[in-house]
């Protein structure tokens, strides 16, 4: 079981939030194995296809350079411009395998991990210059784990060759008698099985390298149940802070609820412990909209900015509770209390017309609500 440097039991899972870190500091799992056979698998499968061309053009390079003009020798300046043009060409031969090998490079780290190019890969770690940790990477686990796939390499590689070596001794051993460029013909072919049979050994301890490096990655990146509850609290936040920040909220909420009252056209209460501000405008307003609510303490600070702005205050008890308990502010009121809050609009209306033009008072409309009813609508 993995430990930290307190000993603690690394049992938990990593987090995304830690293999995130570990990925942009350049720890991403990495396969030498899986490099090694991607690259060399690819040159032999270069060689296999285009091995007529490329052999075709290294002897026409190879009668270019041991066969130079005699002219050469008369004006030695132009020598160095020979040599050049000879590299040239030898690279021009050589580009199809190069260029196959470098993006099969680029295949084994996308395979494995993706492509991470850090910055803080290449700031020095001097934990790692420590001897005591090379000792213990290489007397630890990590070295034995490196010393068996060395063995398993030298395994796999060699009864790959020793088995490709027997079964081709035969055609082997004609080659003495045959023309040179037959017996040079069979030995490209036999060579090229070979490094087939090789390639395939390489493929096979990769498959079995990569899986490893993986887990053993996910390994060393497991977390203590500590180092779990920490994150957590450092991406959370701490519980004071969580409360600071639900009652920033709650503040903010409420100063702009206080900033809708005046707005209102009534507001309906309990008439001390309830309170619910309501707006309603014709032709915008498919019903009348709860603009603010509140009780005890909430409650009464919206009366005292609802008389403060001269907002008509309606005391209904069973209306006030029920407006309260079904509805939200920004939200239109319920489908049951549309003929209550009629009621209490009407009474709005008439009062503004009667401050304007005077005449009878109005008379205080008696709101009559099951409170208990449903919230879905339906009535008594």
């Amino acid at each position: 079981m993995a430990e930290n440097e307190n000993g603690a039991e690394r049992t938990e899972l990593p987090t995304p939030k830690r293999l995130n870190e570990a990925r942009e500091k350049g720890n991403v799992p990495r396969s030498r194995e899986l490099a090694t056979a991607a690259v060399f698998g690819a040159g032999v499968a270069v060689l296999m296809a285009a091995g007529g061309p490329m052999a075709r053009g290294a002897l026409g390079w190879m009668r270019a350079a041991l066969s130079p003009d005699p002219q050469l020798r008369h004006a030695p300046e132009q020598l160095f411009g020979h040599v050049g043009r000879l590299l040239l060409h030898l690279m021009l031969v050589m580009t199809p395998l190069v260029a196959v090998c470098l993006l099969a490079g680029l295949v084994a780290p996308v395979l494995m991990g993706g492509l991470r190019f850090s910055s803080k890969s290449l700031v020095p770690d001097f934990k790692r210059m420590n001897p005591m940790s090379g000792l213990k990477r290489i007397y630890g686990p990590e070295g034995l784990a490196e010393l068996a796939k060395s063995l398993l390499r030298v395994l796999l590689v060699g009864t790959a060759a020793g088995l490709c070596m027997w079964h081709g001794l035969h055609r082997l051993l004609p080659m003495l008698d045959q023309p040179l460029e037959q017996a040079a013909g069979a030995s490209l072919r036999f060579a090229l099985t070979l490094l087939l049979s090789t390639a395939a050994a390489l493929a096979l301890l990769a498959a079995i390298d990569a899986p490893y490096q993986k887990w053993n990655w996910m390994r060393k990146l497991k977390m203590t149940r500590q180092e779990l509850r920490d994150e957590l609290k450092e991406t959370e936040g701490k519980p004071e802070v969580k409360s600071r920040i639900r009652q920033l909220q709650q503040q903010m909420s409420q100063r702009r609820m206080m900033e809708a009252v005046p707005t209102a056209d009534a507001i309906v209460v309990n008439p001390t412990h309830y309170a619910v501000a309501l707006k309603y405008e014709g032709g915008r307003m498919r019903a009348p909209t709860v603009v603010a609510r509140g009780v005890d303490e909430v409650a009464l600070r919206i009366r005292e900015v609802g008389e403060r702005h001269r907002v008509a205050i309606v005391s209904a008890p069973p209306l006030a509770r029920a407006l309260y308990r079904e509805s939200q502010i920004g939200q239109e009121i319920p489908v049951r209390l549309y003929a209550a809050v009629a009621q209490v609009l009407s009474y709005v209306y008439q009062l503004r017309a009667w401050r304007q033009q005077g005449g009878a008072y109005p008379q205080v409309p008696l709101v009559d609500v099951d409170e208990h009813a449903d919230r879905d609508g339906g009535g008594p």
